[in-house]
Formats: structure tokens, sequence, C-alpha cells
């Protein structure tokens, strides 16, 4: 008997024991899992990451797309939301994360590409083709894309016909000018360089120099470079005789960009630029086009709702660039601003497809169009906004890809910026600038 009690108290003990240690692994688990869901994740993805194995009612299993926008304005990234929020509604089986990274966006993609593991839909900001061609699902059968804008269809389809984004909202770099200042000193919107210089004169002689004719940054210096990118297309690529070719193949002459570099000194030494431009900002520039101090700024009016935080009725206007070579017409730079793109590989193609479908309605276009203030990348999208009537003025106006994204290497924006601010700055020569660049094409181009 008392060998029987033994045994029996010997079975329950070794019976807990089991329990205890079962337990114990579920617990380890649990707490491995949350801390490995947590590293390097935000609590919205870590939120999203349980929601992907969530059940829909249906009772089938819920899919994540996350999506990466190079969108910056608050206002702007609240409105993507409310589409995809209105888009889940309609597609309970599906929940939208996105992400915008801002100024490491570009560094954030590359690291993603290296590792062939994307984002399901992507922002390709002017590198479709060349830079994510090979990560992008091809888009020709999408209902949409037949209706592409002509001026954008070349941006991001191939000769083969393959389609790899939605452009939901076109560039179209020129000048933005304040319409004020120019109906008070009489200027009409100049149409050649020539004509632009003549009356930056005018504005800076008879405002006795309390207008600055043209405002740029040596800080934020991508205006500067911005000015070199978009008259570089004007120099040498939109006139009939022209480098593209050269360029193309190599064999540009570089001391052609001596003049260029040129033009952008004489305009600092005729006093045509903010005295400041090596300590001025770019958040500078808002506040004092709406104090009427800044005539000329080159490039979209994407600064115009802090100007009306200033001045609600500052006047703004934008026009094409001007014309650098007799004979030749006005154009604009520009291409893809805001798209969406499916990554190829991704694991839920079908259904980022379907997210890129929704927001190609006409009526989120539309929303897109008036939020941004930019035309729609397809056709029949109606928008109400202050620069509309600009954009339907130009609208036969030719559309170029920016200078550097197809003619320069890779790495050479970064050059061209840094060297025109040491130009400004007197470090460097125009020849010497023009050394610079054929040094760094060489290099880089060969890599």
């Amino acid at each position: 008997m008392r060998k029987t009690w033994f045994s029996i108290m010997a079975l329950v003990l070794i019976f807990s024991m089991t329990l205890a240690g079962c337990s114990s692994r579920s617990g380890e688990n649990s707490t491995n899992t949350a801390n490995n869901t947590n590293q390097g994740t935000t609590d919205t993805a870590t939120k999203d990451d349980n929601t992907d194995q969530a059940k829909t009612d249906s009772g089938g299993e819920k899919i994540r797309l996350t999506v990466y926008s190079t969108i910056t304005e608050p206002k702007n990234q609240e409105m993507m939301k409310s589409i995809s929020d209105a888009f889940t509604k309609e597609n309970p089986d599906i929940t939208v994360e996105f992400q915008f990274p801002g100024a490491e966006y570009e560094n954030i993609l590359k690291v993603k590409m290296a590792a062939n593991d994307l984002p399901d839909v992507f922002d390709t900001h002017g590198w479709a083709i060349i830079r994510y061609g090979k990560y992008l699902a091809d888009l020709k059968d999408e209902p949409w894309a037949a209706n592409q804008t002509d001026t954008i269809k070349p941006v991001v389809t191939d000769k083969a016909g393959k389609v790899y984004a939605l452009v939901m909202s076109e560039a179209k770099d020129g000048i933005s000018y304040n319409a004020g200042i120019l109906e008070k000193y009489g200027i009409a919107p100049p149409t050649t360089f020539n004509e632009l210089m003549a009356a930056a004169e005018k504005i800076k002689t008879e405002s006795k120099g309390e207008v600055t004719p043209f405002f740029l940054s040596g800080i934020d210096n991508g205006m500067i470079g911005g000015f070199l990118d978009l008259y570089a297309t004007s120099q040498y690529i939109s006139p009939a005789t022209n480098d593209a070719a050269t360029l193309l193949d190599g064999s540009f002459d570089w001391k052609k960009w001596t003049a260029l570099a040129q033009k952008l000194l004489d305009m600092q030494k005729k006093g045509l630029i903010n005295k400041d431009v090596l300590t001025a900002k770019y958040t500078d520039m808002p506040q004092r086009f709406a104090q009427d101090k800044v005539a000329f700024v080159f490039g979209a009016p994407s600064f115009a709702d802090d100007v009306y935080k200033v001045n609600k009725d500052t006047k703004i206007g934008i026009m094409p660039l001007t014309t650098m070579v007799d004979g030749d017409t006005q154009t604009f730079s520009g291409g893809e601003r805001y798209t969406m793109g499916a990554w190829k590989d991704g694991k839920h193609l079908e259904a980022s497809k379907k997210l890129i479908a929704f927001f190609a309605k006409t009526e989120n276009m539309t929303t897109i169009a008036n939020a941004t203030k930019l035309p729609a990348g397809l056709k029949g999208v109606p928008s109400e906004h202050e620069f509309s009537k600009f954009y339907d003025q130009f609208k036969d106006i030719r559309v170029f890809p920016y200078f550097d994204r197809v003619y320069l290497p890779n790495g050479m924006w970064d050059v061209m910026c840094k060297t025109g601010t040491a130009l400004i700055a007197g470090d460097v020569t125009p020849e010497q600038f023009a050394d610079k660049m054929k040094q760094e094409y060489d290099r880089l181009r060969n890599q």
C-alpha cells in the first residue's frame, strides 16, 4: 500500500512538472515574439504586423500593404491616408500602412533594393525606369494605363510598352513669380533668358534694391543645383541642335558648361541674387516672397501655402522656363513627381495593383491634384486651385525629364549642387566648375 501511494505521488509530481514546463516554454515564446516584433519598428508597424494575421469577417486572413511615399507636407500625407482609408472600407480584407521617410527616402530605398525587399507599393520620384525599373511590375493592363497624359506617358512607359508606375502628380518645373511685383513694375512674364535678366535689372533698380529678383540658398543648395539643372536642359537639350547624344555616349565637351556657370556667377555679381545666398535657407524664402521682397523662384510653387500663411493676398504665378538659345521655344522640366509603383516580387501583387487602381479613380486623382497643386498624370482629371489656369494655359509646352536624371550618372546631382555653391562663394571659377563636372562625370559613369 505504501509502495502504491509513493507510485501515485510520483506520477502526480511528474505530471505537474510537465505542465509547468509547457507553461514556461509557452511564455518564453510569447515574450521573444513580442521583443522581435518591436525591434526596429514603430508601434504602428507592430500593430499592423499583428493585424496581418487577423481574420476578416469572412474568416480569411487580412493582407497588409506597405506604401512608401516621398510626400513631406503633413496635410498631403493625411490626404493620402484618407484615400487609403476609403480603399480599406471597400476592401476590409486589406490594410494599408503608409511610410513617409522624408529626406532619408532614397537611402532607405537603396538599401531595400540591395536586399531585394521593397515595399509593396512605392513612389518612384522620377526614377521609375532608370533606377527602379527591374523591381517594378508591369501595369500596362491596368484600366487607367491607357489614359496617361501625352507628356507623362513616355516618362514611365518603355519602348516595349511596359508601364512602370501610376503618376498621380506630374511635375512641371519652370519659374514661379510674384505676380504683384511684375504688375507693379509693368513686366510681362519673360520668355527668353535675356528678357528675364532685363526684368531682374529693372526690378532691382526701380525698387532701389528693396526687391531681390532671384532667391537662392547655399544652405539648401538644391536650389542652386535646381537652377543649373533647369537651364542645362534649355542650353544643351531642348534646342533643335543639341548635345543630347554626346551627353549620353560620353563624348560631351564639358568646356561648354563654362558658359552656363558664368551666367549664374554674373547674376550674383550684378546683385540679382539675395546677398545672403550662402547663409540663407529655403525656409527663409516664403516670408520674403510674401513681403514682396522676392520676384522669381526657380522651380514649382510648392512653397505657396507657406507664403499664404504670411500674406494670404499674395499672387503667385508660374511660367515655363525661358529659352537660352535663339530660335528655341520654352520648356518645363519634370515628369514624375508623386507616383505609385508595385514591387513585382511582392507577396500581395494583385492587392497592390488594386490599391493603385483605387488611387487612379478620377475623384481621387482630383483630390490629389487639388492638394498638391500639380497637374495629374491622367487625362480628364478636373482640378481647381490657384495654379490650374496656368497649367491649362501652358498645356502644350514641351516637358523634358530633369537633366540630371537622364544625362548625368548617379551622384552628379550632389556634385552640381556643391560646386555651384562653391562658384557663388568664389572658391572655383566657371572654368574650374566645368573641369570638375567632366572629372566627376567620367569617374561616376565608369563605376
